[in-house]
């Protein structure tokens, strides 16, 4: 009998059921597609062996006047700048007390301090610093007291809990000589409140961590109470950066990597800045600083309640001046359609604005207007504020119903996997949803929470060039494409230890092997299932690349039934290597699959450095009658 050349189309099609979508493939993990074919995607190491602390949440490269490449990396917890092998922190201080104004309490044979500081402003993660502090008598030296500390437990409005440490970061335990309160000269310096993990709507109960206020009250969702969202920009070699619904911040690169940012409302010359916003950009080409829904001018200063349909614009070069004057191009504007503004990026020429319910275009005329706010779709939004991105092939975003591309024009994206992913999404958990570019491969996507997860799993890629969509599960909460570095960065973390890694490099998962690599067919037959397919052999098409791997292989899985009703049923699982030139078989139903997957069982050093491409695989298949 002579051998059928199965060639499947390119991209997953999910839409239909795995019978409809016959002739193509059904389901992937860690799997593109480049040229039509299946492959392996590339691999990933960390970027530098430092960590850092929190859910990274933000990264936004650029190179200064110096050609010093630089990172801007905002997280749940702080906001860093990367540079060389290790992190900057720069984030900024929200109070500083007097001296003497904190004191500890030491208990023997514990390692928690209770820190009393009257109207500390404090919540559960928190960074503070304390300095000038003395012993307490005993294990608990001033080395140990005058240093960061996250706050472990937050116990009232004028005392929280930390958890005594050395210099190392080793736990230290209070002995009976720890009696002292740390002497009359401490300051404690707070670090802005930190956000949270996951998205809360509303106010309510639950909001605040556990024990920070009374049973069955209510908190207010304040800026420190939400999901920590960071905005970034540079204006010129200086870092611009805004969490959604805090205030805006400027990190001035000629003072030093590790000069904090400071509010923008305390430049010099600062003039009516904006104290809070949910967002801010840039303007590129005429140089404005763009908040976002933000705090308007009342009574000759911000009022300090954001406007969310809000666009506040500085004066033109000057991120200082914001009031509105005939000799300055500063000025506002405000959307109409909508609740609030979500987000906005910079495109060609113009910065799109969305609401919950539309699109604006956002475009510089010049004075005396400065800017003109155009309406350019009304019914779409965008699903979360960082689920936008500029490509070469124009703007792609995600809203909650769908994907969108545009170039001037909005346009709907056709998309083969649109009920995975809507209906297997966690609507509660949208606003973690961002959007990545990954250049080098023509490919934009969008990482999400799935329905039973309320943290960042999934992923699902676009092909802009050949217009094909995959699929896979990956933990990483920011992205940045590759530009200022050879290759992609993404945020993750390993255990509960916070990464940057270095993507599209090797093949494997930071020096392990890569688990669950696989792709798989839909349904196949033979005269439209009425007779029934007999299956003796394949010869398989498969590339291996990657320069590791002692005896590179591939698993190869064989599934029937003999209705679209029943389950599939595993008849065979075969390994095959480069150097296999056919693979024996033996099964009879109707509809057959095909699974080629990673052996995760091999040894690792067989999987180690091993990537694959499929081609065109081909079937010793034959009809075997109709019963």
């Amino acid at each position: 009998m002579p051998l059928a050349k199965f060639i499947f189309n390119p991209g997953i099609n999910k839409e239909g059921t795995d019978y409809t979508a016959e002739g193509g493939w059904f389901d992937a993990n860690l799997v593109r597609f480049r040229k039509g074919y299946p492959e392996k995607i590339g691999g990933w190491t960390k970027y530098i062996e430092s960590s850092y602390e929190g859910t990274g949440r933000k990264l936004h490269g650029w190179v200064d006047l110096d050609g010093t490449r630089l990172l801007g990396l905002g997280t749940r917890s702080k906001i860093y700048i990367q540079a060389g092998a290790s992190y900057n922190d720069i984030t900024p201080i929200r109070s500083t007390t007097g001296a003497g104004d904190v004191t500890f309490a030491a208990t023997n044979g514990s390692s928690t301090l209770v820190v009393t500081d009257t109207a500390h402003g404090a919540k559960q993660g928190d960074f503070v610093t304390f300095s000038s502090a003395a012993t307490l008598g005993g294990n608990i030296t001033a080395a140990v007291l005058n240093q960061e500390y996250e706050i472990n437990l937050v116990t009232a409005s004028n005392t929280y809990e930390i958890t005594a440490k050395d210099t190392s970061g080793t736990t230290v335990t209070a002995n009976a000589s720890d009696s002292g309160n740390g002497g009359g000269s401490t300051v404690g310096v707070y670090q802005i409140n930190v956000g949270l993990d996951v998205f809360v709507e509303g106010t309510g109960w639950g909001v605040n961590a556990w024990g920070e206020d009374t049973w069955g009250s209510t908190s207010s969702l304040g800026a420190a109470n939400q999901l920590r969202l960071w905005s970034m920009d540079n204006f010129g070699e200086d870092l611009i950066s805004n969490p959604r619904s805090g205030s805006i911040y400027y990190w001035d690169k000629t003072s030093g990597l590790n000069t904090r940012a400071v509010p923008l409302t305390s430049l010099t010359g600062a003039n009516k800045a904006p104290t809070k916003g949910l967002q801010v950009i840039v303007s590129d080409v005429d140089r404005h600083v763009l908040v976002l829904g933000a705090d308007p001018i009342s009574g000759g200063s911000r009022s300090g309640t954001i406007d969310p349909l809000l666009v506040a614009f500085s004066d033109q070069e000057n991120a200082a001046e914001w009031e509105p004057l005939a000799t300055n191009t500063a000025g506002s504007l405000r959307c109409s359609a909508g609740s609030e503004i979500i987000g906005g990026i910079r495109a060609r020429q113009e910065t799109l604005i969305w609401t919950d319910v539309a699109l604006y275009s956002l475009q510089f005329i010049g004075p005396p207007n400065t800017f003109g706010l155009n309406l350019v779709n009304e019914g779409v939004s965008l699903i979360a504020p960082n689920a936008a991105i500029n490509s070469p092939q124009g703007i792609f975003w995600m809203d909650k119903k769908g994907f969108y591309n545009y170039t001037g024009a909005v346009n709907p994206l056709p998309c083969s996997v649109h009920a995975h992913v809507f209906d297997d999404i966690n609507e509660g958990q949208a606003f973690q949803v961002f959007a990545f570019l990954n250049k080098q491969f023509n490919e934009v996507g969008w990482f999400y929470c799935s329905a039973d997860s309320t943290s960042v799993n999934r992923y699902v890629v676009y092909n802009y060039v050949e217009q094909v969509w995959s699929i896979g599960q990956l933990s990483r909460t920011a992205w940045l494409d590759e530009g200022i570095t050879a290759f992609p960065r993404a945020a993750g973390k390993s255990g509960s230890t916070h990464f940057l890694y270095q993507h599209e490099t090797g093949h494997d998962d930071d020096g392990s092997p890569m688990d669950n690599v696989f792709i798989e067919s839909a349904d196949f037959d033979i005269g439209d299932g009425e007779e029934f397919q007999f299956i003796r052999r394949m010869i398989p098409d498969v590339k291996f690349t990657g320069t590791g791997g002692t005896s590179q292989q591939l698993n190869v899985v064989l599934k029937q039934r003999n209705f679209p009703g029943e389950s599939l049923s595993t008849d065979q699982t075969s390994t095959f290597t480069a150097s296999t030139t056919k693979i024996d078989m033996r099964g009879r139903a109707r509809q057959a699959t095909l699974r080629f997957e990673s052996d995760d069982d091999a040894d690792s050093a067989i999987r180690l450095g091993v990537g694959f491409r499929i081609g065109g695989t081909r079937l010793d298949i034959r009809p075997n009658g109709k019963r």
